[in-house]
């Protein structure tokens, strides 16, 4: 069974255990942070009610930013990055927002394919930005907000 559910501080371990396993991307003490932040929701992919992926984006305004997307490595290409975007996706249009943004690095092509299935573009580039000296592409995803 899959299911998808917002997380809170109590699970920073988790979210930082499932960190270290795939991008360690952020410290705990980072975690703890993202927690706080306003605006932050922070979403947990579990199957089986364990955690295998997390979503962290942050709303300001009219725009999300995601912040952090990950699943664990034994359950890529199975589906449920697709899952946990669409689940995104879907929750950004029910707050009506204009778009939502992320950066990626421009050597993960593999990350780029992913983002490019859900229509985002490339619409910057960060030269030197992560700590090996690869460019981020900054990616969009505008929604058609329908006026009522």
């Amino acid at each position: 069974m899959i299911s998808i559910k917002q997380i809170n501080e109590n699970d920073i371990d988790l979210c930082y255990e499932l960190d270290s396993n795939t991008i360690s991307l952020w410290s705990k003490k980072q975690w703890a942070n993202e927690f706080k932040k306003d605006g932050t929701k922070i979403f947990g992919l579990l199957t089986r009610n364990v955690l295998i992926g997390i979503c962290v984006f942050q709303v300001v305004l009219d725009e999300a930013q995601i912040n952090y997307f990950v699943v664990n490595q034994r359950f890529r290409k199975k589906g449920f990055g697709s899952y946990l975007m669409s689940y995104l996706i879907k929750k950004c249009e029910k707050l009506n927002l204009n778009k939502l943004l992320l950066e990626v690095s421009q050597s993960n092509v593999i990350a780029e394919e992913f983002y490019s299935r859900f229509d985002f573009s490339t619409v910057g580039i960060r030269k030197n930005y992560y700590k090996d000296g690869s460019n981020a592409l900054l990616k969009e995803k505008k929604f058609n907000n329908k006026i009522m």
